[in-house]
């Protein structure tokens, strides 16, 4: 899993992106990005909803102890 996390974290932020205009602002998108991919990116897994949109749908769904039984 963290393999497939750090490859992801290449591809969306390192590769094509030659220079940044100083450290901090390599740092900022480093940083950042955990933010957005546990937040707002598209998951396959999730039905190609960010997690948000998949916690906010479940919190729409009421189940009661009977319907899951």
């Amino acid at each position: 899993m963290a393999e497939s996390f750090n490859a992801t974290f290449k591809r969306e932020t390192l590769q094509g992106h030659k220079t940044w205009p100083d450290e901090r602002e390599a740092r900022l998108d480093a940083f950042g990005w955990p933010n957005r991919y546990h937040s707002r990116r598209r998951h396959s897994r999730l039905r190609h909803r960010s997690p948000i949109a998949f916690e906010a749908a479940l919190a729409t769904t009421s189940t009661t102890l009977a319907q899951a039984a």
